[in-house]
Parts: structure tokens; sequence; C-alpha cells
């Protein structure tokens, strides 16, 4: 009967463990659903996810420094600004303007705000593989805002 017990602890402690993850999102559908999945697989610490989500040029010059550049985050949460879109060559590229806040490991919040540019090639004129959305490029720099929404900037620039 201990034993018994003792595993449905064990299971019940993991349960509330696994309960406390945000829920899995991986949605490409529009670039500010890809910006909110790319964060959400950062906050999951699934950082082959996230870095899935780049296009040709990643964010790091590897996969090992982009994961390590997030070692001491504990959670992130992100905000978004209206999505503008430009049409350009078979592509089309939305400015996706954020902000995040970084909650780290030693207890301290990093909010941080800039533009991400999402492309989607024409799925009309591919051939495999095929490329969903990705981000193209972005950047974020240290935020003064007070809170996160009011860090979002108001548009992307050029």
């Amino acid at each position: 009967m201990i034993g018994y017990l003792s595993a449905a602890a064990a299971f019940l402690v993991a349960g509330q463990a696994m309960a406390a993850d945000p829920a899995y999102r991986d949605d490409r559908s529009d670039a500010a659903s890809l910006v909110r999945s790319l964060y959400n697989a950062i906050d999951r610490k699934e950082y082959a996810r996230a870095w899935d989500y780049f296009g040709d040029r990643k964010p790091a010059s590897d996969f090992a420094a982009f994961a390590e550049g997030y070692a001491g985050t504990q959670a992130v949460d992100v905000a978004l600004g209206a999505v503008s879109e430009e049409g350009a060559a078979g592509s089309v590229f939305f400015q996706v303007p954020l902000a995040i806040r970084a909650h780290r490991a030693d207890g301290k919040d990093e909010v941080f705000a800039g533009c991400y540019v999402v492309r989607q090639v024409n799925p009309a004129i591919q051939e495999p593989p095929f490329r969903p959305l990705q981000i193209e490029n972005g950047s974020l720099k240290p935020a003064t805002a007070g809170s996160l929404d009011e860090a979002v900037p108001a548009e992307c620039g050029e």
C-alpha cells in the first residue's frame, strides 16, 4: 500500500509540474500568431522549435549560441502591436511591433521592444520543400516603458 501511495504522490507532483507549463502553440496562420508561437516555444524552453521559426537569416551564429542566450530566462510574456504588410515580388512582408518581458531565473524582469519582419512566400508558386511563414529578421532593445503594453512600438520603421 505504501508503494502505491508513493507512486500516486509522484504522479500527482509530476502532473502539477506539467500543468504549470504554458499550452503548446505552433501557429503559422498569420504573422502575429507566428511571433506568439516563437515566444511560446521559448517560454516552454523548446529552443529547436523557436530556432525553426526563423528563415535563412538566423538570430545567432548557431543553434547552441541561440539556446544559450535564453539560459537565464525562466518565462516570457509578449505583447504585439498592429501588424502591417507590404507585397513584393511573390512575397508578402509583415512588420510586427512587439515587446517582451523576460522573467529571469534570478528573479529580475527585463522588458525589450522592437519589430520583427515576417515573410510569406506565395504558396501557389512554391515547389517542395514548402516554406511556411518565417521570421526574416528583427531586433529588440531594452525598453524603458512601465508596462509591457506601453513598451510596444506604435509601428515599425523601414
